[in-house]
């Protein structure tokens, strides 16, 4: 396969252009050179490209990508990195769940007045003090 012209890879990949410069400053991807003033990459950054959306998606920052490829360009994932990842992912799904229950229980509160309600108090509260999590409790008559 021949290499592929910037705006190819852009297009391929779903980021801009200036996505593609800008990871290649970080080092994250390379150019094999160029056609006139266009960069041209080999048809592998693609793969490459796909592991840097994968893992920004799961939140990893970018430096910590660029440790997750070795020398040669292969990847070099470390497991250890990997599960206190998805460790931390799953902390961050309970939260959020859990602020999604909260949500749901004050759209639906039969209290006349959201402040008359001491489940909304209590979920005022825990927000106030920084309790994202609100400690695992769910929102009574939330599923």
């Amino acid at each position: 396969m021949t290499d592929l012209d910037i705006a190819e890879v852009a297009r391929r990949a779903g980021v801009p252009a200036s996505t593609l410069r800008y990871y290649e400053e970080k080092g994250l991807i390379a150019a094999v050179g160029r056609r006139g003033l266009r960069r041209q990459y080999d048809p592998g950054v693609l793969e490459r490209l796909a592991l840097i959306a994968m893992g920004r998606t799961a939140g990893f920052s970018l430096d910590e990508i660029a440790h997750m490829f070795a020398a040669d360009g292969q990847p070099r994932l470390d497991r250890q990195v990997l599960a206190a990842k998805a460790d931390e992912l799953d902390r961050r799904i309970h939260e959020l769940a859990v602020m999604r229950d909260s949500l749901r229980h004050a759209a639906a509160c039969p209290a006349p007045r959201h402040m008359e309600c001491p489940t909304f108090r209590r979920l005022l509260r825990a927000a106030a003090s920084g309790a994202v999590a609100l400690r695992g409790k769910r929102a009574p008559g939330t599923s």
